[in-house]
């Protein structure tokens, strides 16, 4: 990993393969398949955990591209391989992950009309995927919407310390965005600044 996510590039990417436990990877005509291995590794891992949760998969969207860098005007981010969108519609099969995804449109928002808070598409499931995902420990910090995040922190009880990790980000109402942490062996990675207290 080389430079930061928003100004970077990586050398030696690993492809993700199409389908795995869990998860089906999504509009791979893009070639943005192609991440550092602890990001793969990140999404195999959290791929098992959907699976164990139903038989529902979750939809795999950008990661980088083979050497990273940027990619179009959508995503100045995305740049050194540690970065992942996931979409918060879950698929009940490889083909209806296709169906949905391959009219070139987006899933539906979670965010009613108005912005102002999550509409009728979000539920246990769409809390429990970006729960799992924040909790895993090399995330750094995930984007989601500002309704989806004030619906997160009215909804958790009990250990709420993974939500410090959960940012609102304007967009992000049919998707989030993970960022993992710089990984061993990338010394010119450049983290993010730290959030401050609170």
């Amino acid at each position: 990993v080389i430079g930061a996510a928003s100004n970077g590039c990586i050398g030696g990417a690993e492809a993700l393969p199409a389908t795995g436990p869990g998860y089906v990877s999504v509009r791979r005509y893009r070639n943005r398949y192609y991440g550092h291995p602890a990001l793969l590794a990140f999404i195999g891992d959290l791929g098992r955990s959907q699976q164990r949760r139903g038989g529902e998969l979750m939809m795999v969207g950008d990661l980088s591209q083979p050497r990273g860098g940027r990619m179009s005007s959508s995503h100045r981010s995305h740049q050194n391989g540690l970065d992942v969108d996931i979409w918060l519609t879950l698929a009940s099969s490889p083909a209806e992950a296709s169906r949905l995804m391959d009219n070139r449109s987006d899933p539906w928002s979670m965010v009613a009309p108005g912005g102002r808070q999550v509409g009728r598409h979000w539920g246990p499931r769409q809390h429990a995927l970006i729960e799992a995902a924040a909790r895993h420990p090399k995330v750094d910090r995930m984007f989601v919407n500002a309704a989806i995040k004030q619906a997160l922190c009215q909804e958790t009880t009990g250990d709420r310390s993974w939500l410090r990790k959960v940012r609102p980000w304007w967009g992000h109402d049919a998707h989030f965005h993970v960022r993992l942490v710089c990984p061993p062996g990338s010394p010119q990675c450049r983290a993010a600044p730290t959030w401050p207290g609170g």
